[in-house]
């Protein structure tokens, strides 16, 4: 069945005009970046079947590649590549849109700042975000990749490049690719290992972010630091 043979409000792209893009549903959005389904289905119908592979989550959706996207009957390397490229335009504007608050007044906002970095990787990073005394940013990077376990127990790189960037306030986060918010001990030692060396050079850490996929864990928040 053919989006051309469904009733007019079915139509992803009739509907979209017609009702504006709020009423358009996730199915019908994806099935408008496709253009087209298969010989057994629709547009809408192989893009409801996509989603309900990811429960209907765009952020698992962001996490498959370009070959496990083209498993799906229907589609190919170049529709593959324009469901990735309409994902990857969403997490840019993500970024564009949290870079323009340039002051940091809670953990929150350093969760929408270093989410779209961090939530859907497969790989643990661990981020640095440098503040003035006013708590705005400076500059903010991803230290290290792989993990965190031995690899920022040497935190001169951190306090190296707070010193770079005339900084007097920190804030670490490190994702949690399975999706566990609590954080270990080792996360906690090195927290501390932080927070004491930053005494020492009178750079204050502010917090510790835990981020796995849409949701977050604050040090600060939760009493630790």
């Amino acid at each position: 069945m053919s989006i051309k043979s469904l009733a007019e409000d079915d139509r992803p792209r009739e509907k979209f005009l017609l009702k504006g893009k709020a009423a358009v549903s996730d199915s019908e959005l994806l099935a408008i970046i496709m253009g087209s389904g298969n010989r057994e289905e629709s547009a809408v119908e192989l893009a409801r079947r996509i989603l309900n592979s990811v429960e209907n989550n765009w952020h698992r959706l962001s996490q498959l590649s370009i070959k496990d996207l083209m498993k799906f009957k229907g589609v190919g390397e170049a529709k593959a590549i324009s469901i990735a490229t309409a994902l990857e335009i969403g997490n840019r504007k993500s970024q564009q849109e949290v870079l323009e608050r340039q002051q940091i007044s809670s953990s929150k906002d350093i969760f929408e700042i270093l989410q779209p970095h961090l939530s859907d990787l497969p790989t643990e990073e661990f981020w640095a975000v440098f503040l003035n005394h006013q708590n705005k940013i400076l500059y903010k990077t991803c230290l290290f990749r792989g993990g965190i376990a031995s690899s920022v127990a040497d935190v001169r790189i951190i306090f190296k490049t707070a010193l770079e960037h005339f900084s007097t306030r920190i804030v670490i986060a490190h994702n949690h690719p399975a999706g566990s918010l609590k954080p270990s001990q080792q996360d906690i030692t090195i927290t501390n290992k932080i927070k004491d060396a930053g005494k020492l050079l009178e750079i204050e850490l502010l917090d510790h972010i835990i981020i796995a996929h849409n949701k977050f864990y604050s040090f600060k928040e939760e009493g630790i630091l």
